[in-house]
């Protein structure tokens, strides 16, 4: 692995690369991406875990098989991303808008979506066990296969008995 500057709209910050499938992957755990702008960025693969993202807007970012192990997205504008495959276990997503944002198969077990908004997001076979979505948004979502035992659901908008995988 070799050390590189990474630069992201400006922001630059050191990090390792390696190569999974003769792609170059950011390896950039504990990084303080706070407020930035990362909207339409390529962040495919990135190992994030443990990343402060608060309130970075990351609308429209392919974030897929990213690795956001216990990352800090409070807040974080999601619109629209890509977290397809993406590890989000114990992620704090408290607030986060990831309207019509692709969650298949994420990996969301244990994960804090208190009060984020889910409108259209796709969670197909999302793994969402013993995550805390209460007062979460779900209006329009794709639940077809998620795995939802021990999750929170209290006052979550838009979920109903129809809607809701069995649990």
């Amino acid at each position: 692995m070799n050390e590189v500057t990474y630069t992201i709209d400006g922001a630059e910050f050191t990090g390792h690369v390696h190569t999974i499938n003769r792609r170059p992957q950011l390896i950039r755990q504990f990084a303080d991406l706070s407020d930035a702008d990362l909207s339409d960025a390529d962040l495919r693969g990135a190992c994030l875990s443990f990343a402060l993202l608060t309130r970075a807007d990351l609308r429209g970012a392919d974030l897929s098989d990213a690795n956001l192990y216990s990352a800090n997205l409070r807040g974080a504008k999601l619109i629209g991303a890509n977290l397809t495959n993406a590890i989000l276990r114990y992620a704090d997503l408290t607030g986060a808008d990831l309207t019509g944002a692709d969650l298949t198969n994420a990996d969301l077990r244990g994960a804090k979506l208190i009060g984020a908004n889910l409108t259209n997001a796709n969670l197909y076979s999302a793994n969402l066990r013993g995550a805390n979505l209460s007062f979460a948004n779900l209006r329009g979502a794709d639940l077809r296969g998620a795995d939802l035992t021990n999750a929170d659901l209290f006052n979550t908008k838009g979920l109903d008995a129809t809607d809701a995988p069995a649990v």
